[in-house]
């Protein structure tokens, strides 16, 4: 089923899947998000201002995929920036390549050892470019310097806020704890991106959606959480007809992803069966840490 959405990379078919996508999701906002599907199973991004004809670009691995994708869409709009949220391959690995395709392009992040940066950003930070205004919030566990960008249109207050979380939130999961510890996610998840509008749109980092969907009904019952049960049938759907599974919502979040209900007795249950001698209910940053070892595993 993944396969289906994967294997048109960014042929002439995937163009029209961008096109789709881009008008039937953005068709009454001003601040438009193209996700492209690069490297196999990374989302890059497009964040579009379509007013004035600029956009910036976030973790863009492959560079020529998502210069055409934006191509697809119009000739018009210029690549302004990027947006790397860590330094790993997979996200930072085409920085330099986009600074030979489009001279004097801008590369920011918070990590001096993303690939081509040049300007390193601190926590809060907001840059304007355009009507977007991008704010960078510092959240290390994936590695010790990731971070994420909430970006909203200024022209429209109305408008939900996005935000790109790179390898730290999953559609239905969290990334590995390379550099960090469990509180740091956990700081990261409930502090951070937690402490969002629910109706703030979730761009991730990856297409882990199914199997991290399977981890989560591996602890969950569908007496448990149907909605997660629910969800995982949408997203199948989505997968099997070539459609992306972004964007989630942080409220999305908060009723299926174990790493966001560590809190809740349906999860932190699985820690105290193997730590009897906890205090019931748990720290949840124990229950995640206890968790993110068994999706380790799965």
């Amino acid at each position: 089923m993944i396969k289906s959405l994967l294997n048109n990379n960014i042929n002439l078919k995937n163009l029209n899947n961008l096109k789709r996508f881009y008008f039937k999701n953005n068709k009454i906002n001003k601040m438009k998000v193209l996700p492209v599907l690069v490297n196999n199973d990374n989302y890059s991004y497009l964040v579009i201002d379509e007013k004035n004809k600029i956009a910036i670009t976030i973790d863009p691995c492959e560079p020529n995929k998502v210069i055409s994708a934006l191509s697809s869409i119009s000739n018009e709009i210029k690549i302004d920036s990027v947006f790397t949220t860590h330094h790993h391959w997979d996200h930072a690995g085409g920085n330099n390549e986009i600074k030979r395709i489009i001279k004097d392009i801008k590369v920011y992040g918070g990590d001096e050892r993303i690939e081509g940066i040049t300007k390193k950003l601190e926590n809060d930070e907001i840059i304007k470019i355009g009507s977007l205004k991008i704010k960078t919030l510092n959240a290390p566990a994936h590695t010790k310097a990731h971070v994420l960008y909430l970006i909203e249109d200024e022209n429209e207050p109305s408008q939900n806020e996005s935000i790109f979380t790179g390898d730290t939130l999953f559609i239905g999961g969290c990334g590995r704890l390379f550099e960090g510890n469990p509180e740091q996610m956990y700081n990261a998840l409930y502090n951070v991106i937690g402490k969002l509008s629910n109706d703030t749109l979730v761009y991730v980092g990856h297409e882990y959606t199914l199997k991290n969907l399977e981890f989560a009904k591996s602890l969950e019952s569908i007496n448990d959480n149907k909605e997660l049960y629910n969800f995982y049938d949408q997203c199948k759907e989505k997968l099997t007809n070539g459609k992306f599974t972004v964007p989630s919502s942080i409220g999305q979040e908060k009723q299926i992803n174990p790493f966001m209900r560590c809190h809740l007795p349906s999860i932190y249950n699985h820690y105290l069966k193997e730590n009897p001698t906890s205090t019931n209910p748990p720290p949840p940053i124990d229950v995640l840490g206890f968790i993110r070892s068994l999706k380790d595993k799965f």
